[in-house]
Formats: C-alpha cells, structure tokens, sequence
C-alpha cells in the first residue's frame, strides 16, 4: 500500500450469496473521496447473486491486467471502432499475407528491452507483462526489466550490450524513459499517467520528459485527452502520438471459494451489517500502510485484505455490488474496466481520467466530493433498472472499445518503426494491405 493517487475500492453486501469485496492495488491517499475510515460511506452495496462460472475468452496466457488491485486484459477478439476520442490514426490491420503468428512477411524478430516499474500486484506491471506477450506473439525476444533496478542510464547501457539488445520500449515517460536516453537504440515510450498528470508540473522532471520524448520514435496514450495534455506541453510530438486505449481480457477464477473468503474476515455489526467496504492490495508504503490501518481499526465494516493472484481478484470484483475508484489521477483504470466486462457497476471519482470511460448516467457513476458519492450509491442500490441499464452498456462499451486484439495489432505495428532504418511512414497506416 502506498500513497499512489490511485485507488480503486469495492463495495459488498452480505445478502449476496457470492458477491465478492473488491481488490485495489496500491492504495492512494484518499483525499475527501471515499476510503477507509469514513464509516459514513459504508452503506451502499448489496452483493448480487452467483453468476456461475465465469466466460472462458482469455487470449493467451498472461494478459491478465492491471494488478493495481485488480488485473485487466482484453475483453472480446473482436476488432471493435476506435474508442471515443482515440481515432486520432487509423485503426491497424494485418498485412496481406501475414503470418497468423504476427510477423511480417520478409521480417526478422528482434532483441527488445522493456523498461516499467514492477511493483507486484500493481497495474504498471500488469500493463507491462500484457504488452510484452504482445510482442512476444510477433517473434520478437523481449526482456522485461524493472526501471526501479537501475540508478541511471549507465547500468542500462551495459545490459543493452550484454544481451546484444537491438531497441527498446517504456512505461512511463520519466521513470522509464529516461533510462534509454543516448545508447543509440531506436526506442517508443508509453505513457502512464502519473507522467502527464502530475511529474509534467516539476519543471526539472518537465525538461528530461521532453527531451525523452523527443529522441524517441513514437508514443502511445491511453486516451485522446492524455495525448492532448501531452501535445499541449510539446506540439512537436503531436505526430508521433497514438492512442490506444487498454484491451481488456477478465478471466475469474470459476472455483474461488467465496464463503472461505468471507470468513478470514471479521465483518462488521454497526450501522448496516449486511454492508462492507473492502480494500485489497500491496503494501508499498509502508508509513502510509501503517496509517491506513490504523484508520481500518477505527472503522466498522472495512477491511484492509493483501494483493491475490489475478484469477481469485477477478472472482471477488466479478462477485461484488459495485465497484468504487477514488482517485485523484488517473491514466486509463484498468480496474474500472475490468468491473465493466465483468458486469459490476462502477463509482467513480470524477477527473479526467475517469470519465474517458465512464459516461455518466450509462456505463457508471461519477461522483466529486463524498457526499454526492453517498447519494448515488444509495440511488443505485434502490434502483435495480438502473443498475441493470448501466451493467448492460458498462459491458458493451469495453467490449467494442476496449478489445485485446486491436491493442495486439497496434503495438505490434508500432514496434516494427523500432527496426533500424524503418521508414517514416505512419506504422499504423503502413501495417495496411
């Protein structure tokens, strides 16, 4: 747990013979949203009955996402339209003639080093691990690294010799990215969030992102607005900018024993019993860990619970009442996503990032201050149309937005402008017959 703006929370009533509390990776500060602590958002969520065993589609093995307490991965294989606000290139297709294994006819596989943070649990890892399988598909060797391991450019400079590493990608412009500058390897940058959303505003941190950004071949954001706020700080980038929004694949664990579950925790019995707050993660920070527990221990009917593997956190959000993000920045949630394809509903802070992917009224909730949180969870548990309405478009909407497949294509389009003397052709419009 640490003191990430991120934050997704779960919400879970007992009356749910299988409803599930939810996981939440690295836990942020809450700052005024709900979070552990405020017992006086406790009463929102009922859990919903078993749905039976969950949808076998898991495209290849790995692509489980966002292990900021909740994992994501592509949804349908189906090539859905660009997202909203993510049309920004055309959408990539599959030379002719191309090999059902990804590559290119005439194309070799190269040597590429993955930068990330790899916290486990957390939602960069996950991210990272699902693109890499990716590239891994096309052919190519990709050798995942954690950029926490290495205290500057130098220590990469001697693993790029010593595995003869031919080019390069990262996750997150300044903790990752300026890992690569000036080793002479063509490199691509994916940004995160936290780049755009919060290091853009430290001018020191400012100035190596731009010069990252600008010695790299292309870039990918998550939404049409993150590619915005990164063109609005360097308008010369902007033709090198893609977006393409995370693919979403859930993949619950169909024999989680709930009931074992519900017993390794000591429920509540104030206020209303029949209602939980649940928040499960990693331990980051371990200050801000210490703090968060001791507010838990003050707080009837939460519970603090330790990161799970993916499949079981898939099982407790597939089985939980609704879902609740309370944070303060935001890339693209993973998690948010993930509840959708996996029919919950979701409450979620109301910030740029959130509402990229959650319409209000439709696929979910927004909400800006604890109690118009505490006004909507409560119409949303009187109201089962409406909780219907929204599960319905929350899981078509990552269904036709969100595919699995169409992330594959793009990122294996892209990675083809890292082999030496690539054209500068657009890769996207390239990768067309």
């Amino acid at each position: 747990m640490g003191r990430d703006p991120k934050s997704p929370l779960v919400l879970v009533h007992e009356s749910r013979p299988t409803g599930t509390p939810g996981p939440l990776g690295p836990h942020g500060r809450d700052r005024g949203a709900p979070g552990p602590g405020r017992t006086s958002l406790l009463p929102i969520a009922q859990q919903a009955p078993p749905r039976g065993p969950a949808r076998p589609e898991t495209p290849g093995a790995g692509t489980g996402e966002r292990g900021r307490g909740f994992g994501s991965a592509g949804g349908t294989n189906r090539v859905p339209p660009s997202p909203p606000g993510s049309a920004s290139r055309p959408r990539p297709r599959a030379r002719a003639g191309s090999r059902q294994d990804g590559r290119w006819p005439g194309g070799g596989s190269m040597r590429l080093l993955f930068l990330a943070v790899l916290r486990p649990h957390t939602g960069n890892a996950v991210t990272a691990q699902r693109v890499r399988d990716h590239l891994e598909a096309a052919g190519h060797v990709c050798l995942l690294k954690d950029a926490f391991d290495f205290d500057g450019p130098s220590e990469v400079a001697g693993l790029i010799r010593a595995e003869a590493l031919e080019a390069a990608l990262a996750l997150h412009l300044y903790r990752a990215g300026r890992l690569l500058q000036g080793h002479g390897i063509p490199f691509g940058i994916i940004f995160g969030g936290t780049d755009l959303n919060e290091d853009i505003s430290q001018g020191e941190k400012k100035q190596v992102m731009g010069k990252v950004l600008e010695e790299a071949r292309f870039a990918v954001a998550f939404t049409e607005s993150m590619k915005a706020a990164a063109c609005l700080q360097w308008p010369q980038a902007e033709g090198k900018i893609y977006v393409q929004s995370q693919g979403i694949a859930t993949a619950p664990n169909a024999s989680f024993d709930w009931g074992a579950f519900l017993q390794r925790a000591e429920w509540h019995q104030e206020e209303e019993p029949s209602t939980y707050l649940v928040i499960v993660g990693p331990e980051v920070d371990p200050v801000f860990t210490m703090e968060v527990k001791a507010k838990v221990e003050r707080a009837a009917g939460v519970r603090l619970l330790p990161e799970m593997p993916q499949e079981d956190l898939h099982a407790v959000i597939q089985n939980c009442f609704a879902l609740v993000n309370t944070s303060v920045s935001e890339g693209m949630s993973a998690a948010i996503l993930e509840a959708m394809d996996l029919e919950v509903p979701v409450l979620a802070r109301n910030i740029p990032g959130n509402a990229a992917v959650v319409q209000h009224g439709v696929t979910g909730l927004l909400f800006s201050d604890p109690q118009d949180f505490v006004q909507l969870a409560q119409g949303l548990l009187r109201d089962p149309a409406l909780r219907g309405a929204m599960v319905a478009h929350g899981r078509e909407y990552v269904q036709t937005r969100h595919s699995w497949r169409a992330e594959r294509d793009t990122y294996q389009s892209l990675i083809r402008t890292l082999e030496q003397g690539a054209d500068q052709q657009d890769p996207l419009t390239r990768a067309s017959p």
